[in-house]
């Protein structure tokens, strides 16, 4: 009985050593009292259409801010940091944004391009279904939405609000007051959404954009009422209520109309959305989600779309959300030639906070090792960053790590170039993207068992000479290094530094 008990005794030493080498802590310093302007450096519209910008920043509130060089036809709100308004002529317009309070003042370069392209970096924000399914309403919407805001994270850019599935009516109802569309055909929300347009409203008026979804087949994925013969009438209906994205879900339609994955009949529904929303009098950015389908990543941007999907759910729990993060996320590799500004390969969004994981609320089953590998995979392939947990019970640290903003300019660098692999050896991989100006960022990841020295060579880069190399989940400078760099990776963790010119 001894012996037993000393075997137990060991086990359990063993899982508490275990537990404590991956409680890793939150890398991410907090931002510091003084005001600082984060990411991104660019923001498209179309001339005369609604334009919406909250200046992402962050220091100690009150702030106070300012936009000198705005073109005619924008605003600021100097309390809030929200333009909006309309600019009627194409052109480039450089600005400068100001922010200051008690602390101090800081300043950014910031363009504005009025044109024909949109989304001219990865969309971010947060989106209902991975911790709601289809349990949503108006109510629940703004709670998260007014989350975004009073944590801080849309301080860090993060300014969608996506409502997904089940907003609206199934097509099973009858009554008419349950009727999925009126006498005139127009499609209505249901119950739990009274006033569509009182809700982007009241999104607006915060500097946060609102986006909605809906099916190109009779019924979406949990059969709610799709956009079939009415998709014109649909999305002038979205943008009348005033919102800003559209996620067009395949859904029914596959089952309808296509004989398999690889039927490019897929494109013509998305080519004729695409169509229609470059008619209207709003700017609404395309999420094309149809999984991967004929390869939609070479035709997404053909067809009118700014993000497609290139992947099933990220989280479907049947193979594990880390195996599908390492699938999906590393997956990535070799669709980087049809990212760029205008249009992004979206690996579906974050599975970190409180999500819905079997059926149930909770924390991620993600390590934090593993929820660094994420994040960092992400931000280096230029994907959209649109969280999936619950705003309204984030923790220290998922708010550092989702709010490090050194991290995230490398995702929304200007030049929209998606990191691409550069050296592999079995569980070990490097990752590069070039970024503005000529700096590269540089991801080591590690999908093995145990920490491991991960190295790459400036010639896998491309570069010579010296280089000073930025620690940015630390936001410290680790120094010159010249020829080559090897960093020590926990076991299915990551790295991820800035390499710049001395």
């Amino acid at each position: 009985m001894k012996s037993h008990k000393f075997v137990l005794f060991g086990m359990l030493l063993t899982i508490s050593v275990m537990a404590w080498a991956e409680q890793r802590p939150a890398l991410t310093p907090l931002p510091p009292d003084q005001p600082r302007i984060h990411a991104p450096k660019v923001y498209g519209v179309r001339p005369g259409h609604p334009f919406i910008f909250r200046i992402p920043a962050t220091g100690k509130r009150p702030l106070s801010f300012s936009a000198k060089g705005l073109p005619r036809g924008l605003k600021l709100d100097p309390e809030t940091g929200v333009i909006q308004g309309k600019v009627p002529q194409p052109g480039n317009y450089p600005v400068i944004l100001g922010a200051k309070n008690a602390w101090g003042k800081a300043a950014r370069e910031f363009r504005i391009v009025v044109g024909d392209q949109i989304a001219l970096t990865p969309p971010m924000g947060w989106a209902t279904w991975y911790m709601s399914y289809t349990n949503i309403s108006d109510a629940m919407v703004r709670a998260q939405a007014s989350a975004l805001l009073s944590t801080g994270l849309a301080d860090h850019g993060y300014s969608y609000i996506d409502i997904d599935d089940g907003w609206n009516i199934k097509p099973q109802k009858t009554s008419a007051d349950e009727s999925p569309r009126d006498a005139q055909g127009n499609i209505k929300p249901g119950k739990a959404f009274p006033d569509m347009k009182a809700l982007t409203t009241w999104a607006h008026q915060r500097g946060l954009k609102m986006g909605i979804y809906i099916s190109p087949g009779s019924e979406t994925c949990a059969e709610y009422t799709g956009s079939y013969q009415h998709e014109r009438q649909d999305a002038e209906t979205f943008a009348r209520w005033g919102f800003d994205l559209l996620k067009y879900d395949l859904c029914s339609y596959t089952q309808q109309f296509l004989t398999g994955p690889d039927d490019m009949n897929v494109k013509k529904p998305y080519q004729q959305m695409g169509e229609i929303l470059k008619s209207l009098d709003r700017d609404i950015l395309y999420y094309i989600c149809e999984y991967g389908f004929g390869d939609v990543w070479k035709w997404g941007r053909e067809v009118g779309g700014n993000v497609w999907r290139t992947t099933g759910d990220l989280g479907n729990d049947h193979g594990g959300l880390w195996k599908n993060v390492v699938d999906i996320g590393f997956g990535q590799a070799g669709k980087e030639k049809w990212a760029g500004p205008g249009g992004w390969n979206d690996p579906d969004n974050f599975e970190l906070g409180h999500i819905l994981w079997k059926d149930k609320l909770q924390p991620t089953p993600l390590t934090p090792n593993e929820q660094y590998t994420h994040f960092t995979l992400w931000a280096i392939s230029a994907a959209p960053l649109v969280i999936g947990g619950d705003l309204t019970q984030m923790d220290d640290f998922t708010l550092r790590l989702l709010g490090n903003d050194e991290v995230i300019a490398v995702d929304q660098d200007v030049l929209g170039k998606q990191g691409a692999p550069v050296w592999r050896s079995g569980d070990l991989e490097v990752w590069a993207k070039v970024m503005e100006g000529g700096a590269i960022a540089v991801a080591f990841f590690n999908r093995g068992g145990q920490e491991t020295k991960v190295p790459v060579r400036w010639s896998d880069l491309g570069i010579q000479g010296k280089r000073q190399v930025r620690d940015l989940w630390r936001q410290q400078d680790l120094g010159v290094y010249d020829q080559e760099l090897s960093l020590s990776v926990g076991e299915h963790g990551a790295e991820l530094v800035l390499l710049q010119h001395q």
